[in-house]
């Protein structure tokens, strides 16, 4: 079991998935991560339908949840003695919702100076600051949907990549204020939010902009840098995605594919005089590959040793060979009972991975032995 961060007490005030992500990264990388949630139900994620179903049994692994009301002077009691024990907490409440219950930075910090307070919005300071935000809303404004979907076409990404990312980001800053803390002695409050997470992944079109002085192209629209990197469909109405990006590489694609033309042809001997001849270069290539399987496609470029993947769906994920040989998979019990496999942390510490130390946790299923450990003598 990864215990990097064995000894820290996190203190998480979350709900979606922006905040639940930073914990996570925290739990599985051994932090004690305790969930403070309403009572008597829990958060209000567990209950979410939709695309929403699976936040909670992902987002939360490895943490301990106690339920208590937070706006009682038992619940305030509760919640600063635990933050005289944190080293950490975490809140991706709306803007200005922990001053108001009285748990905001200068409070927390005043009970604890060691805390690292990390809040977690939709905006970092500025004329955005107090506005709400979703991962859809910032993936709008920052132009990455506007890079995904086609020409007018805005297309949010297909996962919450602007959650997952500033939880991921955020827990970085964690880590580093931790770090700074060995040598101060003091906590800090950390910041991470949504839109600038999403204007950060756009910092590469960002620059092609500034260099060509022209409006970036949609990702559909652009011209690939690489002469074939393109999907194609094949005779099993099946969809392959391969890649072309060296000058080798291509000798050894039309070595698997017996195109000996094509290897001879003076106007495709290099990169570039091949995306000068896309035109008609990859409609010919779309032909040839539908002519075949799509098992005998993948075993060719396999040989080739060149970038290629079959176009997966999230279901076939559970059988992959790849996350099945590498552990990759963790043995997870949901909360509705249900047995399954889901990612672990994409990280290895000497070869070694993450593991599962707690399933995602019922509602204020570790209340009794929390308050207990903070002296509280509870009846049966």
């Amino acid at each position: 079991m990864i215990e990097v961060l064995h000894g820290i007490r996190v203190l998480e005030f979350s709900h979606a998935v922006l905040g639940p992500s930073c914990g996570l990264v925290l739990a599985d990388l051994g932090a004690e991560v305790i969930r403070i949630e309403r009572t008597p139900d829990g958060d209000d994620t567990r209950r979410l339908k939709g695309f929403g179903t699976g936040y909670f049994p992902f987002f939360n692994r490895n943490k301990k949840s106690i339920t208590i009301d937070i706006k009682t002077d038992f619940g305030r009691e509760v919640v600063a003695k635990l933050v005289k024990t944190a080293d950490v907490l975490i809140e991706n409440f709306g803007p200005g919702t922990m001053d108001r219950l009285g748990f905001g930075y200068e409070a927390m910090s005043a009970l604890n100076p060691r805390l690292i307070y990390c809040t977690l919005k939709g905006f970092l300071p500025g004329p955005y600051e107090n506005r709400l935000a979703l991962d859809e809303v910032v993936q709008m404004m920052s132009g990455l949907a506007y890079m995904t979907g086609p020409v007018g076409q805005p297309l949010r990404a297909g996962a919450s990549v602007i959650d997952v990312m500033g939880g991921t980001y955020a827990a970085l800053g964690v880590l580093a204020a931790l770090r700074e803390r060995d040598s101060s002695g003091r906590g800090q409050l950390v910041k991470s939010a949504l839109f600038e997470t999403a204007a950060f992944l756009m910092g590469h079109h960002m620059a092609y902009a500034a260099i060509t002085q022209k409006p970036v192209p949609p990702m559909p629209a652009r011209v690939s840098a690489w002469s074939v990197y393109n999907t194609f469909a094949t005779s099993d109405s099946e969809m392959v995605f391969i890649g072309v990006t060296s000058d080798k590489q291509w000798a050894r694609f039309c070595e698997v594919f017996e195109r000996p033309d094509w290897l001879a042809d003076a106007r495709l001997a290099t990169n570039n005089g091949r995306i000068e001849q896309r035109a008609w270069f990859l409609p010919a290539i779309a032909a040839m590959v539908a002519q075949l399987p799509k098992d005998e496609v993948l075993t060719r470029c396999e040989k080739a040793d060149l970038p290629f993947s079959p176009i997966a769906r999230p279901e076939q994920l559970f059988t992959d060979p790849q996350l099945i040989a590498g552990g990759s998979l963790l043995d997870t019990v949901l909360p509705d009972g249900t047995h399954t496999v889901l990612p672990r942390l994409p990280i290895l510490f000497n070869g070694e991975g993450s593991t599962l130390g707690n399933n995602p946790p019922a509602a204020g299923e570790h209340t009794r032995a929390i308050l207990a450990s903070l002296g509280y003598e509870l009846s049966e």
